[in-house]
């Protein structure tokens, strides 16, 4: 008996010793790839903070030598001396960012829970061709999107941007899977049964056990709108955002570089903190709803 418990101990030793092991080559791993990711970040930081002799100079320095905040007082210069304040960009940009995406989050989870726990004719059909239209590119629904707007008189208006936002795929098919696999039948029966309406039951039952998933809804949706560009459906310079207004900056030469290199450091950095803060929901609902990507 002696001999037979020292072996266990061993051999629970040795798995324990090769567990640890494991774990701290993943983990090595992990950080190491990490900071290969986190490369083209750091770059646009040191780029924002070299003057333009260090910017433009051949071959290129990863790392910033006489570092300044010239580049950032140069393009607040800039947007100060243009037609349109830069605090306006902002707003539009934030307006149709949080508007985009609080109509986003109520409409997708609406139709997702309908869709999950409401079977109806034609529920299966409807939900292949949502995850049907995943695969297609911004790009190739910009002309449908801008014949849309155009009939509904919505070109050069803050709709045009905001509403096809509520449409996003992604959005709905996070939810559905995420409400099928969470949601257990029995809970919803129970409620009903204790006379709960759908809207209840939807707002304090379902809402609250998805929350992941909307989270994550909230965050894809913000990224998107936050970087979302104005020149084929605004044409007034007041409604445009501030990916436009980055974008001329980036078409005034080699003189603007600096500003230009300031303003992207700027639209990275509010989608990167948002998404720091959150990615716990998102690698929760990502393992949920069964994507990978």
């Amino acid at each position: 008996m002696t001999k037979e418990k020292n072996k266990n101990r061993l051999s629970h030793k040795s798995r324990l010793n090769r567990s640890n092991g494991g774990d701290i080559f993943i983990n090595l791993l992990l950080i190491v790839f990490g900071l290969f990711m986190f490369l083209p970040m750091l770059y646009a930081i040191s780029s924002s903070l070299k003057p333009l002799d260090e910017l433009w100079i051949f071959p290129p320095r990863f790392f910033v030598s006489n570092p300044t905040f010239k580049n950032f007082t140069e393009l607040f210069r800039i947007m100060a001396n243009s037609d349109v304040p830069f605090s306006r960009y902002i707003f539009n940009t934030i307006f149709v960012a949080l508007s985009g995406t609080v109509g986003h989050l109520f409409i997708a989870s609406l139709c997702a829970y309908a869709l999950a726990k409401h079977p109806f004719p034609g529920a299966k059909i409807i939900f292949n061709v949502i995850t049907l239209a995943l695969m297609f590119n911004a790009t190739v629904l910009a002309l449908p999107n801008f014949i849309i707007m155009t009939k509904l008189g919505w070109v050069d208006s803050y709709q045009a941007l905001i509403i096809p936002a509520f449409a996003a795929p992604l959005g709905l098919y996070l939810m559905k899977q995420f409400i099928e696999q969470m949601i257990p039948d029995s809970l919803l029966e129970s409620a009903r049964i204790d006379s709960a309406g759908e809207f209840m039951i939807f707002f304090k039952i379902v809402m609250p056990m998805v929350k992941p998933a909307w989270l994550t809804l909230i965050i894809f949706s913000f990224q998107s709108l936050w970087a979302i560009g104005s020149n084929q459906l605004i044409f007034t310079e007041q409604y445009k955002t501030l990916n436009y207004a980055i974008t001329q900056i980036l078409a005034g030469g080699v003189s603007r570089g600096g500003a230009a290199a300031a303003a992207t450091v700027f639209m990275m950095a509010v989608p990167i903190i948002v998404f720091t803060v959150t990615q716990s929901n998102v690698v929760q609902t990502m393992s949920t709803s069964g994507m990978k990507d």
